[in-house]
């Protein structure tokens, strides 16, 4: 009993010390410009704090009032002060809790020249208690008022940031709640098994208590164990989608890694020379490949070389391919036909091969042989034949690298429950390890047992925000713009 009450009191200790930070820290009104920065039709600018509607009754000339919650007011925007006219604008009204950050809410959405939004801004900056908003505040207010989870707000991170249309469905799905529900599921069915530990604890020798009560306890916990188990064995799929997938360019000097690098980002992203040896580092490119965000890196040429700059880009070039998803090794058909040993090493069953400078071959026979020869010599999933100089075949194979990547990828993209974040994936395994240590645990040690139970249960607690994640929010809302 007095364990519990112990328990208890820090609880309400740490709570006691989250709602002083809340109130302490964040008492003002804020304000910033959320829509992009430069001239643009229309620009947003949001307040949220207890002062907002004040907002409104100082810089509108509204007769009546602005009175009915989201609906939007044809209204003049005034200095609140000198009561000069300063745009034309919608003004729109929410009033906590029902608004983004869980406060009473504004927004004016004014014309988007520069002056216009200067002016507005800075009349905001002169009302009693509003402040220009920090990075993320507007987001992080969401969070400190229970309106969006830890995950929820990195799904909207991702969302801004979605660059591809793959990246904006993962996103939107986890920013509409699609990890918090399970994990918080997850987690009640934990702090379940603990309570029931705990009042085994406590009234174990009371005869109210069943016998074999913590039999059940053990099944639920296996079963647990083996669901986040599964969840965790995924391949890493929406780590590499949420962050591109990384595919290198790979063969020996001169192929045409670096022409073909540049076909496909359509621009001279890549020095291209027939010396070989040209390139030294690492070069990439950012594509969208049928939705799929996709790295392309062009790599030095792999040979044998006394060359100390030449043997570091060689070096940097097996580093990334060690960390690269797809592989693909450009070799060319204007030479002997032989592949150096180095190159043929790196062929495995993930690389996929083009036979460059088809326009040079000197016979159709001539490539088929090769082809045949490559499908006998090495495992290399598919090759392709094409000109990275005139464009011959590369549509062909780009077509045909898009149905690859949704081969690979489609399926365990349509997974609800897909991790996309390391930092779950870390507390995840922090989770099932202590469900393991749990499940080890001698009858005997049942006090310790709980505890298991416990730091498995804060471990979800620290995906979705429900314990201490103060170092993660730093980084998080560091992502976000001062209008979020």
């Amino acid at each position: 009993m007095l364990r519990s009450f112990f328990l208890t009191t820090c609880k309400q200790y740490t709570q006691a010390r989250y709602l002083h930070h809340k109130v302490v820290t964040r008492p003002q009104t804020i304000y910033a410009l959320s829509s992009s920065p430069g001239k643009a039709g229309v620009a947003v600018v949001r307040i949220s704090g207890k002062s907002a509607k004040e907002a409104i009754n100082k810089m509108t000339l509204a007769p009546g009032g602005i009175t009915d919650p989201r609906k939007a007011y044809f209204r003049r925007i005034r200095h609140p002060f000198s009561g000069e006219v300063l745009d034309k604008a919608l003004v729109l009204w929410f009033p906590g809790p029902h608004s983004f950050t869980g406060e009473d809410s504004v927004e004016l959405q004014i014309h988007g020249g520069n002056a216009v939004v200067k002016s507005v801004l800075g009349a905001l900056h002169e009302m009693t208690d509003f402040r220009m908003a920090e990075q993320g505040e507007f987001a992080r207010r969401a969070f400190d008022n229970d309106k969006l989870d830890l995950t929820e707000l990195e799904g909207l991170a991702d969302l801004l940031n979605a660059e591809t249309e793959v990246q904006r469905r993962l996103a939107l799905r986890q920013a509409e709640g699609g990890l918090r529900v399970p994990y918080e599921n997850w987690r009640e069915k934990i702090v379940k098994c603990m309570a029931t530990t705990e009042a085994v604890i406590d009234f174990g020798e009371d005869e109210n208590i069943e016998e074999g009560v913590m039999d059940q306890v053990v099944a639920d916990v296996i079963e647990l164990r083996n669901l986040i188990a599964g969840h965790l064995d995924d391949s890493h799929v929406g780590e590499i989608v949420r962050n591109g997938i990384q595919v290198a360019i790979v063969g020996p000097p001169n192929a045409g890694k670096s022409t073909l690098l540049n076909r496909l980002a359509k621009r001279e992203a890549a020095i291209v020379s027939d010396i070989p040896g040209t390139t030294r580092d690492v070069v990439e490119v950012k594509l969208n490949l049928g939705g799929y965000p996709v790295v392309v890196c062009d790599t030095a040429g792999l040979r044998e070389s006394t060359d100390l700059i030449e043997l570091e880009g060689i070096k940097r070039a097996k580093s990334r391919i060690l960390s690269s998803d797809i592989k693909i090794c450009l070799l060319s058909l204007d030479g002997d036909a032989t592949i150096d040993p180095i190159v043929k090493d790196i062929i495995d069953k993930d690389t996929y091969v083009i036979l460059n400078k088809e326009d040079a071959a000197k016979n159709t026979k001539d490539i088929a042989n090769m082809v045949t020869r490559l499908e006998k010599e090495t495992s290399a999933k598919t090759v392709w034949t094409m000109s990275c100089t005139t464009g011959q075949g590369v549509d062909k194979f780009l077509t045909q690298m898009i149905n690859i990547l949704k081969n690979k990828f489609d399926s365990s993209i349509g997974n609800p429950v897909l991790i996309t974040q390391a930092r779950h994936r870390e507390h995840l395994e922090e989770c099932v390890a202590s469900l393991n240590t749990f499940l080890n645990m001698p009858d005997e040690d049942i006090v310790l047992s709980a505890e298991e139970l416990r730091q498995a249960a804060n471990a979800l607690g620290r995906i979705t925000g429900r314990v201490d994640v103060e170092d993660v929010l730093d980084v998080l809302f560091g992502q976000f713009c001062i209008g979020k």
